[in-house]
Parts: C-alpha cells; structure tokens; sequence
C-alpha cells in the first residue's frame, strides 16, 4: 500500500467511524430529548461511577418515573444501554451504574462479601443431609464467585459464617445508588423501579429488600436472566418484592438461571420454585402469562425468549415485555409504541465506529513502515524450501487445535476460582482465568519448540532465531498502534459518552487501577502471543504464505484463523450443538455445571476477537516477514479488553 493511498485510507476510516459515533450519540439523546450525564458517587470505601439519562420533560415541577439499571458479571454500565435508552425517550430517569469491581468504580468485588460455604441448588431447596449445602476453603475469589448468589438480605445461616465472614452488599452499590436516584429532585420517588441482568438481578433483588416496606420501595423488578429462590432463604416478615417480571433465557449457559436442569422446557413451571413464584399452581403455572394483581404488588411473569444468557439484554421480545410491565407499573409519560427501538441501531452503529478504527491499524501500518527507523523492520520470509512435509503439517496443526481446544473449560475456571495467584496483584477475575489458559499453552509451546529445534538441529536445519533489534524496533511501533487506537477511542468518550465496543465492552478508557493490571498481566499475554504467533506463521507455514495478491492473502489467513481458532470452535460445537438439541449445554453434560457458565458464554465474545486477531496477525506478518509486531499488537488489544472492561477483586 503507497503512502498516498494508506494515508487516505486511515482518514475515510476515521471519518466514517466519527460519524457513526455521532448518529449513535444522536440516538441514545433521543434525537435531543435527553440530557446525558456522567458522574460517580463518593463513598467511604471509593467512588461508584454512572450514567445518568434525564428526559427534558423531567423537571421539578414535573417529576418523572425512574429506573435502576444493574449490569451483569464482566459488564458495565453502558450493557444497559438498550433498556436505558428506550425508557429515557418514554420520559423515565435511567440511572445505570456501575457495580462493585466494575467499569470505572473503584470499589473491588469483595466489598460483595463472602462465606466460607456454597449452596448447589436455589436458596431455601438445600439440606447438608444432601450435601447441597458445604463448607469450603481456597482464594478469596473461589469464595466470592461460589456466593454470588448468596444475598445480604437471607438468614444468618447462608450470609455469615463462623469465622466472621459474611455477605455485606450483595447490591454491589445498588442501593447507594438507588437512594442516589430517589433524592434527585425531578425524580418522583413514588414510581421508582429497577432492572438487572444476570448478576444484576441478584443486586436488584438486594436493593428491593433494603427499601422494601419503605415509601419509596420498587413498584416493579424487571429480573433478565434472574435466579429464584424459596421463601424460606429469608424473613417474610421483613422484606416483600412488589410486582416481577423474570424475563427467562431458553439458551442459558448458566445452571443457577434454568433451576440446576440442563434445559429450560415447560417441567420447569412444574416445580415448587416456580409455581410458587407465579402465586399459582403446578397445573396452571404457563410461561408469557401474567399471574397476580399489580395493585397490590402481587403481579408475577416469566417470559421466555428464545435466545442466549448474554443476548437477553439486547432482545426486542423481552425489551418489549419490559417496558409494557414499566408502563403498568410506574407509568411511562410519553406514549410510544412500545415494539419500536432504536437502541440496537445505536448498537450496531458502534460495532461499525469500531472495526472502522481497527481497520485503520492497517493503513497506519503501511505509513509507519515508510519512515525510519521503521523502514528496517521488513525482513524475507524464511525459505520456502523448508516448509514442513503436509502429514508434519496436518499432525502439528491437529495437536495444536486440540491442546488449545480441550484445555479450554478446565484451565480457564482453573485460573478464574483456584489457580494460587497472589489476588492483591492479579486482580482481575476473568483475566486469571485466560492467565491459567495461557500459561499451560507457554509451557506446552516451549516444550514443543525445544523438541521441534532439537530434531531440525540434528537433520542440519537452521532455526530462526530471536532478532532484537528488530524486536525492539516491533515494539515501538506496536506502541504507536496502540496509541492511535486508545487516543481515539478516549476522544470518542470525551465527545459522546461512548466507547468501542459492540453491547459488552471491549475497548474501554483505563483507570489508574485498570492501568496497573493491564502492566501486570501484559508480559503473560505478549510471551503467549509471541510464542503462538511463531509457532503459527512460522512453523506452520504453507505454500499460501508466499502467494501474493488478496486470494493468496485470504488462503493464508484461513489457515491461521483454523490454528488460532480451531480449539475455541470445537468447544462451541461440543457446547451448542447439544444445548440446541435438547441434551443440555456440552460442558455441562461432558464436565459438570463447574465447567459451564462464564468461560462458555464468553466465546461468543472471545471467538470474534481471534477471528480480528488473524486477521491483523496475518497481514502484519506478511508486511514484516516476522511474527513480532502481529503478535505484540493482538496482545496488546486481548490485555485491554481484558483489563480494561471485566472484574477486578
């Protein structure tokens, strides 16, 4: 690519990506019928950031109805924003926050609380004598993860425990929040409901229970994706939940959200947990049918959608149901049909912003490239006369899918609840779980690479070894991409209150704690990186390598896309393709409801970042004849996203 065209190819991108973030930012004002405001709550313990959408019609004079909305695990605020969105322009304050651990708070997840036992099975159905009720021990993490759905609200014997450990704030500042949101002075607190999406709905249950019997307790709770549980798990006495709408997940990957069974079908309204819910009984429980008075706050749904645990937030059935069970309870004061949405539009329109600033990394590229010191990176790729012998090639490429394939669900959750990291350095959540993955393959790849170099040692075949000057130079340059990504999206939050990313984030501006762990996890994500990256365009060339023009490209990036990604898509096959079945979710049925939940329903986030990946890692190692800058820049973007979007203690 000349300069001249590379450098017109950046500036149509960063045109039309500007452009995309402008119409989105259009559309979540409600075409400039809502004041958007970013801010945080000062606490004793840190602050709790949010974003707040006020329609123009709410004033003093003038209250409006408003709406709490609490995000899921791994997610922030801005995973709101559809139902924020479309309850803003029906003239209702939206306050979304971001919870314990997330987004840019600065409270860590423990502040959640924990015990020292689990329940297996929905609160008040457990019993030691069946062993759904069992003391354990580990990291401070594998006890907060196992009581996530463990509530401040229930009975002594589940929020505390022996040692003096207990639950403190399964609202995870839901209620600070909530009291926030009530004392605003166009708020009218006497119509004030809430919302959350997976972990969010254990919040949401929290913030009700704290304001329950209160004059400004929740008309309505709108659960998406939201765990039942028996009367039994707490004082009646003490705390009543007006008004629940459960929007139900026929597709959920986690067990706690389909009652422990493998799927979600109509014997479900059989059991006591559920019939019990709806106010009614086993023979007349139905899904999509509305049980109860609203009057008395007696009002019970569940709405079943046919889609995933992480789509549940963005599906058009459920946002409908929603909004007609907020009409009838709260009342929404500007009369819009309630099947039509913009927020998805928005949605999509950030995707766009989003691939068009990645895509500009390849223009920059080129640019980059031209200019010394720069010009000295581009090397020969090594000869073509040593590719590997195809049935070399097919056992190599197999092992490496595999390896990276079935060590997935196990290395994963490993790294997420037990692996023994010192948690006041490794913070982040998820971000150990990928850290268990990723060490296992370093040392398998390293392993194999000193066998491979031992043998080609032997036949007379020189390896390539490490340039480092020429890595260095990778480095500086890869810094340079970085910048032009993070700069632009800084400027796209500072300009419209968004950032890169597609419903869940992604690309997220860092925080000084964020920062930090993006430091600390970096040197493990760029050694696997690099490590891959050589094993992949290096070892496992072949002939389509050294073929020029975008066919030769497109065979060489198919090829890397199968090795990078081929291990990940097996694992979705063996998840999905029972699930859809009717059997269950694959790692449930294969391995247990241990190794279902997060790491499964992350692929659909996960498998796309490597579709990206080898793409960018093929093009920069074409470009460059090395395996440095491709590898540098994927690990760079994997640490962001990992860093700067998810969990952290």
């Amino acid at each position: 690519m000349k300069r001249k065209t590379a450098l017109i190819f950046l500036a149509v991108c960063l045109l039309l990506a500007t452009v995309c973030m402008g119409v989105a930012d259009l559309l979540q004002h409600g075409n400039g019928t809502v004041t958007i405001r970013e801010d945080k709550i000062e606490t004793a313990d840190g602050s709790l950031t949010y974003k707040l959408y006020i329609p123009k019609s709410a004033s003093s004079e003038n209250k409006a109805p408003a709406v709490l909305l609490l995000h899921g695990y791994q997610n922030d605020h801005e995973t709101c924003a559809a139902y924020a969105i479309e309850l803003a322009r029906r003239g209702v304050v939206v306050l979304c926050l971001d919870e314990y651990g997330h987004g840019a708070s600065t409270i860590g997840l423990k502040a959640r609380g924990y015990v020292n036992h689990k329940v297996s099975v929905n609160y008040g159905n457990d019993s030691e004598a069946d062993k759904t009720y069992v003391p354990i021990g580990g990291t401070v993490r594998y006890r907060l993860l196992m009581n996530f759905s463990n509530l401040s609200f229930f009975k002594d014997r589940y929020s505390k425990d022996a040692d003096g450990n207990a639950i403190t704030d399964s609202s995870a500042g839901g209620s600070i929040a909530y009291d926030f949101l009530s004392k605003l002075d166009y708020v009218d607190n006497t119509r004030m409901a809430l919302s959350g999406h997976s972990m969010g709905t254990w919040s949401s249950w929290s913030v009700a229970a704290d304001y329950s019997k209160t004059p400004i307790a929740p008309k309505a709770i709108v659960l998406q994706c939201g765990e039942l549980f028996r009367e039994s798990a707490y004082d009646t006495s003490k705390y009543t939940f007006n008004n629940v709408l459960l929007l139900q997940a026929k597709y959920d990957e986690f067990s706690y959200f389909r009652d422990y069974q493998r799927n979600v079908t109509d014997d479900l309204l059989k059991t006591p947990l559920r019939y019990e819910f709806l106010g009614t009984t086993a023979d007349k429980a139905a899904w999509n049918t509305t049980f109860g008075s609203f009057a008395d706050g007696s009002a019970r749904r569940m709405e079943l959608l046919y889609t995933n645990h992480r789509l549940t937030t963005h599906n058009a059935k459920g946002l409908e149901t929603a909004l007609d069970w907020f009409e009838k309870t709260i009342g929404l004061p500007n009369d819009f049909d309630h099947t039509s949405f913009t927020a998805l539009l928005k949605e999509y329109l950030v995707l766009a912003a989003m691939l068009l600033v990645l895509l500009g990394l390849f223009p920059l590229l080129n640019l980059l490239l031209s200019i010394p010191p720069f010009t000295l990176i581009p090397r020969e790729l090594p000869n073509e006369l040593i590719l590997p012998p195809r049935r070399s090639w097919w056992k190599g490429a197999l092992i490496t899918i595999l390896i990276s394939g079935l060590s997935f669900p196990f290395m994963t959750q490993l790294g997420h609840a037990l692996l023994p990291l010192p948690e006041n350095i490794f913070r982040m959540t998820v971000g150990n779980g990928f850290l268990g993955w990723y060490l296992l393959l370093i040392i398998v790849m390293v392993v194999t690479s000193l066998i491979t170099r031992s043998k080609n040692k032997k036949k007379g075949i020189e390896g390539e070894e490490f340039d480092i000057g020429n890595f260095i130079l990778c480095l500086l340059l890869v810094l340079i991409l970085f910048a032009y990504v993070y700069l632009v999206n800084w400027l796209y939050c500072l300009l419209f209150h968004l950032d890169l990313r597609f419903i869940w984030p992604f690309f997220r501006p860092f925080t000084s704690i964020r920062i930090i762990q993006f430091l600390v996890y970096l040197p493990i994500f760029a050694l696997f990186y690099l490590l891959n990256n050589a094993k992949i365009m290096r070892d496992l060339r072949t002939r389509s390598t050294y073929m020029k023009g975008p066919f030769g490209f497109f065979l060489d990036w198919l090829k890397n896309f199968f090795l990078m990604a081929g291990g990940v898509m097996i694992i979705v096959l063996l998840e999905y393709i029972p699930f859809f079945a009717g059997i269950g979710p694959g790692a449930d049925v294969l391995f247990g409801t241990t190794f279902g939940g997060p790491f499964m329903s992350i692929l659909i986030l996960f498998v796309p970042q490597v579709l990206f990946f080898s793409v960018l890692c093929t093009y920069f190692y074409r470009q460059t004849g090395r395996a440095y800058a491709g590898a540098l820049m994927a690990a760079f973007l994997a640490c962001w996203i990992v860093t700067g979007g998810s969990s952290f203690l």
